[in-house]
């Protein structure tokens, strides 16, 4: 029996441990700074808010072009011989890695790709979905495998609110005046994935406190999500109390398995300090 490697990108934001643990090859992502490109992973992320405090600007980020991609895979194909990868990709209406991976796996036989239409824990929750599946049937069909994966993407959810606009405004993401008001009226946008593309579904008004708690309860209303996982997203600056609050819900409405994922340096450009999302499978 072959051995199936998955493998997907760093903003997938899969912690390094359960990347090690599943034996999930991740690709970085680029962040550039000062002129200078670094491998998203590689710096440590208060260094992208550190810049934003110096400089009113936030980082550019990259995809993993397709020289990068051809090396990433053929070391795999290196460290596990006669392997056979399925690779579950960043949303290709965001960025161009994925078209880079289709690019680079041309060359090489054996190489499933899965536009999981969906960035972090979103992504997160579609590879984990893949991990486990794999481990309750590991003498399943690899083409049967990827059929079963593919059925997930459109059922993952991912939403998350910024800790700020400041980032937003920033990266062009709102207007000079909508920032302004945004700000006075503590007004917040949810984003959320709808056919691979980040959007602004909705707008709350009130503290972070306030905010998540309604985002959650509104989230667990509109969709009917897996009770089996549920996955939290945070930059760095989120509160603790929110944390926990979340925790509480998610538990009050029966999620066996809660796992919180702290943004790497590519999602937090996008996000900023102290955002909070939450992403998971519906039934």
């Amino acid at each position: 029996m072959r051995r199936v490697i998955f493998s997907t990108e760093s903003g997938a934001d899969l912690p390094v441990d359960l990347a090690e643990k599943h034996g999930v090859q991740v690709v970085p992502m680029h962040v550039i700074m000062d002129g200078k490109d670094y491998l998203d992973g590689s710096i440590p992320v208060r260094n992208i808010y550190d810049y934003y405090e110096r400089t009113k600007k936030i980082p550019s980020t990259t995809s993993t072009n397709s020289n990068e991609y051809h090396d990433f895979f053929t070391k795999i194909k290196a460290d596990f011989p006669g392997c056979i990868i399925i690779h579950i990709g960043y949303t290709s209406r965001a960025s161009s890695s994925f078209q880079n991976a289709v690019i680079a796996a041309k060359e090489f036989d054996d190489i499933f790709l899965i536009d999981a239409l969906n960035v972090s824990g979103g992504l997160m929750a579609i590879v984990m979905y893949a991990v486990t599946l794999l481990k309750a049937e590991p003498a399943v069909d690899p083409n049967h495998l990827v059929e079963k994966i593919e059925s997930q993407v459109p059922r993952s959810r991912l939403a998350f609110v910024p800790g700020s606009l400041d980032f937003l405004r920033a990266g062009g993401r709102v207007s000079n005046a909508a920032y302004i008001s945004g700000s006075l009226l503590k007004i917040k946008p949810l984003i959320e994935l709808v056919d691979g593309r980040l959007v602004s579904t909705k707008k709350y008004r009130g503290s972070m406190n306030r905010v998540t708690e309604k985002m959650m309860y509104d989230y667990l209303n509109k969709y009917s999500i897996d009770k089996e996982q549920l996955y939290f997203l945070y930059s760095i600056g989120l509160d603790d109390s929110i944390k926990k609050r979340m925790s509480e819900i998610a538990a009050e409405a029966g999620f066996k398995q809660i796992t919180w994922i702290e943004a790497g340096a590519v999602i937090s450009t996008h996000g900023g300090p102290g955002a909070f999302g939450i992403a998971g499978l519906e039934k």
